[in-house]
């Protein structure tokens, strides 16, 4: 809000220079909560995805919470009015790749009733097999 006042200041005394500065750190600001936001979901997606691949075997459960957190990650990476994306492919690879280790340690907790450590159940899974998948389901 406080940018908002500021940015009207400074357009009313005719301040391109500053008003377009203002500008960019909202935009700024804007993209990094998607980015946060497409985290939170890249996290439950990469966490039922370790799971499905440790247990080889899947719920309906897990299933509906990898289609429910790709349609959140693709709704939240849509710009809406101006059209494209947020995060081109290569950008929403870091984020899962950021989203991972979280992932991992979520899945300690659950993979066969909580039995690996996190540094085990990494040993037991194929880390770029399921980013690739993730971004692969998110793409289509």
């Amino acid at each position: 809000m406080e940018e908002l006042l500021e940015l009207k200041e400074l357009l009313i005394k005719g301040d391109i220079k500053g008003s377009l500065a203002i500008v960019e750190e909202l935009e700024e600001m804007s993209k990094s909560d998607i980015i946060n936001n497409i985290i939170s979901y890249a996290v439950i997606l990469l966490l039922h995805l370790i799971k499905q691949q440790a247990e080889n075997r899947s719920t309906r459960s897990w299933e509906v919470s990898i289609r429910n957190s790709v349609l959140k990650i693709q709704g939240l990476n849509k710009r809406r009015k101006a059209g494209g994306v947020y995060l081109p492919p290569e950008e929403l690879r870091l984020s899962l790749e950021e989203a991972y280790q979280q992932a991992i340690n979520e899945a300690s907790l659950e993979v066969e009733a909580g039995r690996y450590e996190a540094r085990e159940l990494e040993q037991l899974v194929n880390r770029e097999q399921i980013l690739d998948l993730a971004l692969n389901l998110i793409l289509r």
